[in-house]
């Protein structure tokens, strides 16, 4: 009998996959639970991704764990997630290292609490020889800030204006190093990208789906790679032309 895996065709695996985790919040409420809870069982939504992108043969895997517009959040969720995170990284790094996973990340991580960040560069630096796959999570991140981040930059290396193309923007943006997503997935149903590498999607392939975070599975992945497989890429040609 032929899994959802099985039918994946391995030669056409995206180089990038992007994850907007949304729907902690609801999946807790709708259990009568605080919204910390559905944070928690968020965490192995992530074993399960990385698990299928792993399996997969996806090279860069970037989810999205923490916006800029997260602050905004009441101080105790806040001050929760930020706990989360330095346990969760202080009890899964050895494991991430163990599948040559290496952890990045992209943001500002200098608005991170000084013990998120610690943790954080801890981890990076343990992992940074392992290339199997590359983890980045994008913490205190968003496009906007990343993009006035880039032209500041820019500004500030006094780089003439008929010196400035697509090619240099890229140097100044987090992902440099970073392939553009192929395929970017949002659980829970809300279908926009919520200021998340608006630059790096220009031709990503966008998935939607209404499974909450917590209960998206490694199955959930591959549905999201067939459907992938499924759509014709062409970057403003017509099909003739790629075919």
């Amino acid at each position: 009998m032929r899994t959802v895996f099985d039918k994946i065709d391995k030669k056409n695996v995206p180089q990038h996959v992007a994850v907007i985790m949304d729907g902690n919040g609801r999946w807790a409420k709708n259990r009568g639970e605080e919204r910390i809870f559905g944070h928690l069982n968020g965490v192995e939504s992530v074993r399960s991704t990385l698990k299928a992108a792993l399996k997969s043969g996806v090279r860069f895997l970037t989810l999205y764990a923490f916006s800029t517009e997260n602050w905004n959040r009441p101080q105790d969720e806040i001050n929760a997630l930020m706990e989360l995170l330095v346990t969760t990284i202080s009890n899964e790094v050895e494991e991430l290292s163990k599948q040559g996973v290496r952890l990045r990340t992209i943001g500002d991580l200098d608005a991170l609490p000084s013990s998120a960040k610690i943790k954080m560069l801890e981890a990076q630096e343990q992992t940074k020889s392992n290339s199997k796959i590359d983890l980045i999570l994008a913490l205190s991140y968003s496009s906007r800030w990343e993009i006035t981040r880039a032209i500041k930059n820019i500004v500030d290396a006094k780089i003439p204006a008929n010196k400035i193309t697509e090619e240099l923007v890229n140097e100044y943006l987090c992902t440099k190093d970073i392939p553009d997503p192929e395929l970017l997935v949002r659980t829970s149903g809300e279908i926009r990208v919520s200021n998340f590498l608006m630059w790096q999607i220009a031709y990503s392939e966008l998935y939607f789906t209404p499974t909450l975070w917590p209960e998206f599975s490694e199955e959930e992945f591959f549905k999201a790679l067939i459907e992938y497989q499924s759509r014709e890429r062409r970057f403003g040609k017509i099909s003739e032309q790629i075919t």
